[in-house]
């Protein structure tokens, strides 16, 4: 069996439900990633995408200089532990349709992972592994 802990990412950035669309977009900008875990202390309340931003808040005509993160992340967040079976990560994304999860022990948020780790681990002659495993291009 193989654990979501032996892919997951670890390299993580997280921010306030209070800070904007602007600095979450500059923050994913500047450290080339897609996604921000949006925290409230130590509690995971969300995962904001670089799509969520252009959906969820321009295409809405939100101002992203001040629109909220906490106004546009979705509610529920569906987490996994690091000892969690990777083929049951995969199921909870295609039952709830997300495409990351946080990883969560004790309370605290120590990974993500997502389906394009999973595509690398799980398929790894997939195009989604492919594009996925490549160097980013921003």
């Amino acid at each position: 069996m193989t654990t979501v802990g032996e892919f997951m990412t670890t390299r993580l950035v997280t921010m306030d439900g209070n800070d904007t669309l602007t600095a979450a977009a500059q923050e994913m900008r500047d450290s080339a990633i897609g996604d921000v875990v949006v925290c409230d202390g130590d509690n995971v309340v969300g995962i904001v995408t670089d799509r969520d931003i252009t959906v969820r808040g321009v295409a809405e005509g939100r101002s992203p200089d001040t629109t909220r993160l906490n106004e546009i992340t979705s509610k529920d967040v569906i987490t996994v532990s690091q000892y969690d079976d990777a083929v049951a990560a995969a199921d909870l994304m295609r039952t709830y349709a997300v495409r990351r999860l946080p990883v969560i022990e004790d309370g605290r948020l120590v990974g993500l992972v997502s389906m394009g780790d999973l595509a690398v681990e799980r398929e790894p002659q997939s195009v989604l592994a492919d594009i996925s495993a490549d160097e980013p291009n921003n």
